[in-house]
């Protein structure tokens, strides 16, 4: 290797690993499933919102929720899917999940949401079923070999044509001082900071996904909400459409 790329190989912003295991990380959001809101919901909130009318579900839709949490997107979801659509949702956290069953309860939406507690690398959907999936603060929950193996996952059970939005921590944007106080916690304390930042619409590009637009927050760190579509090409065409899949 020359110096000139010796030198831009270390300039390259890097992701960095997830040293917890999911048994590690489903106990601790178990842990934490009852404060969770009261930890990250006055700041997550916005983003989400803003995520949710980029996938701009609507009536008769199937919709799934990866990492759903305490539930309030369901919530959401249940609502604009209506009665005659339905909405999945998929969590590590059996905790969470009944927190967000309970809250869909209150909301008298339980009927039009099916959730189960289990890992997202394996997704228990059939082919081309879905029209939207939708992920906030999760993607970079999981470690970089892995999020490959999502972002296929949701393109399997998408249907051509269907939608995507990933709302997540990103190492795009200015992160300053904070960003590396946030990677400097994630790498020396995970199980305090268990996630770290991605790249969000890099991911989705290298998975196939066809980026219909990009919106860069600042929440305390740099936040990128994508929208992306699975493109009306078969397997056989992938070619000609000129894709990445993964």
């Amino acid at each position: 290797m020359s110096a000139t790329n010796s030198k831009q190989a270390e300039s390259r912003p890097e992701v960095l690993r997830v040293l917890q295991t999911k048994s590690e990380t489903k106990a601790f959001y178990n842990k934490i499933s009852k404060v969770y809101d009261l930890l990250a919901d006055q700041s997550e909130e916005p983003v989400r919102r803003a995520g949710l009318e980029k996938l701009n579900v609507r009536p008769g839709e199937k919709a799934l929720e990866i990492g759903f949490g305490t539930g309030h997107c369901l919530v959401a979801l249940a609502r604009a899917v209506g009665a005659a659509g339905k909405v999945y949702g998929i969590d590590l956290s059996d905790e969470m999940l009944k927190i967000a069953h309970e809250n869909l309860e209150k909301e008298g939406l339980a009927d039009r949401v099916e959730l189960i507690c289990e890992d997202a690398e394996n997704l228990p959907y059939a082919a081309e079923t879905l029209d939207a999936i939708f992920m906030s603060f999760t993607l970079e929950l999981f470690d970089t070999p892995e999020i490959p193996k999502v972002l296929a996952e949701c393109k399997r059970v998408l249907r051509p044509g269907g939608r995507v939005v990933v709302a997540g921590v990103s190492k795009e944007g200015e992160g300053g001082v904070i960003l590396h106080v946030f990677e400097w916690t994630h790498k020396h304390f995970p199980n305090l900071m268990d996630c770290r930042p991605i790249f969000v619409r890099k991911s989705l590009e290298a998975a196939g996904f066809h980026i219909e637009s990009v919106e860069n927050r600042t929440m305390w760190v740099p936040v990128e909400i994508a929208l992306a579509v699975k493109d009306d090409c078969s397997e056989m065409r992938d070619a000609a459409c000129g894709r990445v899949f993964g």
